[in-house]
């Protein structure tokens, strides 16, 4: 599993590819695995790539909220294509053989040793601070809730169907969850104009089936109510 070398052209063809059909590159809203494939790439995709470059810009808005997205920060090998293999295990190895092959431990005397020593434990301990602070931080900000922006297109029986009073049926809909937002009339032919309307929705509480089956239940004034557009937020 991986995206190879994932700023490579061929590792970022890769990344383009998965997020075809994808918002993230784990479920449905941003998370941390989201936080260490986009911190490995140095710049953002280009423009040819639009699936990674639309997934980058996205991710990069969370720039501030970073830290408070859920999940935990896995390896970069374990993202992506499971049937893309992982470069990224081999490439520390050579980093970290090319790192041995540069100490000269016959070279350090005893004074040397020690001043290692003490300073990985003091990193260690600076680590693990950090790490303390960053739990207590994330374990007091709210839960990412997940919300989507709906667009309805009410349509009424007939031309003299109350226009006004359809809208007011529809906006007496109350629940968790659920704010309605702007509102229009977009004329459909013979004299006839639906009741176009903003909603949005916590995902987790309001569905489209529900809406339909509620705004539906206005007999006298809907005929029939569809959703013009639907966007996660």
């Amino acid at each position: 599993m991986g995206f190879g070398d994932i700023k490579s052209p061929a590792g970022l063809k890769v990344l383009n590819d998965y997020l075809a059909d994808k918002s993230y590159i784990e479920g449905y809203v941003p998370s941390q695995a989201d936080v260490v494939v986009f911190e490995a790439l140095s710049s953002p995709p280009p423009s040819d790539l639009f699936h990674a470059l639309r997934w980058y810009n996205h991710i990069r808005s969370y720039e501030k909220e970073k830290s408070s997205l859920p999940g935990v920060k896995k390896p970069l090998g374990k993202y992506g294509p499971a049937e893309i293999e992982d470069t990224t295990a081999a490439d520390s190895k050579a980093a970290a053989e090319e790192d041995d092959d540069d100490i000269d431990l016959f070279g350090s005397d005893e004074e040397e040793v020690g001043r290692i020593v003490k300073e990985s434990e003091e990193a260690k301990r600076i680590k693990e601070e950090r790490l303390a602070q960053y739990e207590a931080k994330k374990s007091k900000k709210p839960a990412l809730i997940a919300k989507s922006s709906i667009l309805l297109d009410v349509k009424p029986w007939d031309d003299e169907t109350d226009m006004a009073k359809l809208e007011e049926c529809v906006r007496s809909i109350s629940m968790d969850g659920l704010l309605w937002g702007s509102s229009k009339l977009v004329p459909v032919g013979y004299g006839i104009k639906k009741l176009q309307i903003q909603c949005v929705v916590e995902d987790d509480k309001v569905g489209t089936d529900q809406l339909e089956e509620l705004i539906t239940g206005f007999e006298d004034f809907v005929q029939s109510m569809d959703v013009a557009a639907f966007n996660k937020i």
